[in-house]
């Protein structure tokens, strides 16, 4: 009998999850919550709840032959930085080349994941799902893959920062900027030196007044 593996997220991880059991020969069933694959890397206009987010400009910051997966290499005429759509169109042709899609439920979230009563000796799981209708159902599998990124869910620690309730002006997560056009001709500051406060800090200097940044 052909074991059943449960992939949670349909982003870069997920599709490599896929693939490989198929390559095992077993049974992937991947539940994505969005209407779409791609994950952290697909822009939207509008951050959603419990899903990762970009600013439009992204770009890899690795190059395509470190990112790329290793049985599918990017195309040769693609940039080796890649804006964030290119990389959504690589993962698109994987996801076609290798057959994915149609092992992928959008639409559909986690709810549960749990070690059934006889877990001891059959190894298996109860997964809970709901889709985008309300309809909730429970399924058997042999083994649960979690790929859903840890990028989820933004780290304000605003009790950190005296006197932030009586600010006047806007302050938000990275998670939220988009694009530097609001704050044009205005004085921002970033807090953080990642990758993100690195783009965000230089991206603001071209429109704004002053853009100061602020790290340990």
């Amino acid at each position: 009998m052909t074991r059943r593996v449960a992939v949670v997220g349909g982003g870069s991880s997920g599709l490599a999850c896929i693939k490989c059991c198929l390559d095992e020969g077993l049974e992937p069933v991947c539940y994505e919550s969005s209407d779409d694959l791609g994950g952290l890397w697909r822009f939207k206009e509008n951050p959603e709840s419990d899903r990762a987010s970009i600013y439009h400009s992204v770009i890899i910051n690795t190059s395509k032959e470190m990112m790329c997966f290793s049985d599918f290499p990017i195309p040769a005429h693609f940039p080796n930085y890649m804006h964030n759509s290119l990389i959504m169109d690589y993962f698109r042709m994987y996801a076609d080349n290798f057959r994915l899609t149609k092992h992928i439920r959008f639409n559909t979230r986690v709810l549960q994941v749990k070690q059934r009563s006889d877990f001891s000796h059959s190894g298996q799981w109860d997964v809970e799902t709901e889709n985008k209708d309300g309809k909730k159902e429970r399924h058997i599998f042999d083994a649960v893959m979690i790929c859903i990124g840890h990028h989820c869910n933004p780290n304000m620690p605003l009790q950190d920062f005296p006197g932030i309730d009586t600010f006047t002006g806007k302050y938000f997560h990275s998670r939220d900027y988009k694009t530097p056009e609001e704050w044009r001709n205005k004085k921002a500051v970033v807090i953080g030196i990642g990758n993100s406060g690195g783009d965000i800090a230089v991206e603001l200097s071209r429109v704004t007044k002053q853009v100061y940044m602020k790290h340990k």
